[in-house]
Parts: C-alpha cells; sequence; structure tokens
C-alpha cells in the first residue's frame, strides 16, 4: 500500500464533490480523507495498491453531478499509513 496525496481544481467546491468522492470511495473498499483548501481546490489523500491508482483518479475526475474538474494533480506522501478507517470528510 502507497499513500497518495491529490489536488483537484476546477468547480469542486459547493457542488458536493467531497460527498460524492467519499461515498464513492467508501463504497469501492478505499481508505482516506478528503478537504476543501482555500484556494478553492480539494485535497484528497488515499492508501492505494498501485493498480488501483487508475481507478482512484477516474472516481476524482467524475466527482459528483454538479462538479467539473479541471485538473488532478498527485504524488507519493511521505507517511505511508493513515491512523483511520474508511474514507472521510475533513471539514
Amino acid at each position: 500500500m502507497q499513500l497518495y496525496r491529490f489536488i483537484i481544481s476546477g468547480k469542486v467546491q459547493g457542488v458536493f464533490y467531497r460527498k460524492s468522492v467519499s461515498q464513492n470511495a467508501m463504497m469501492v473498499g478505499y481508505k482516506g480523507s478528503v478537504k476543501n483548501l482555500n484556494d478553492g481546490s480539494v485535497e484528497v489523500y488515499a492508501e492505494l495498491l498501485e493498480d488501483e491508482l487508475e481507478g482512484f483518479l477516474e472516481l476524482l475526475k467524475v466527482g459528483s453531478p454538479m462538479s467539473e474538474v479541471k485538473d488532478i494533480s498527485f504524488e507519493t506522501a511521505n507517511d505511508n499509513t493513515l491512523e483511520y478507517d474508511g474514507f472521510i470528510i475533513i471539514r
């Protein structure tokens, strides 16, 4: 397992993006978190196997019916484990 950090930009705040990502990620069994950033983007941490990365990126692209994802950047995170189960929304 590897911990990844994603930054999603576009119309991703105020459109139920975090809720949709959290619900869809939990349905698949991913573990992570999603939160709004002050610059209007969204930050996601997810613990994934290497072969799950493409599917997770697709989940982030889909977002919510009202969202419009313009860009997704990602990197591996230094800390390689999360301290909680499930996929939480950080407020």
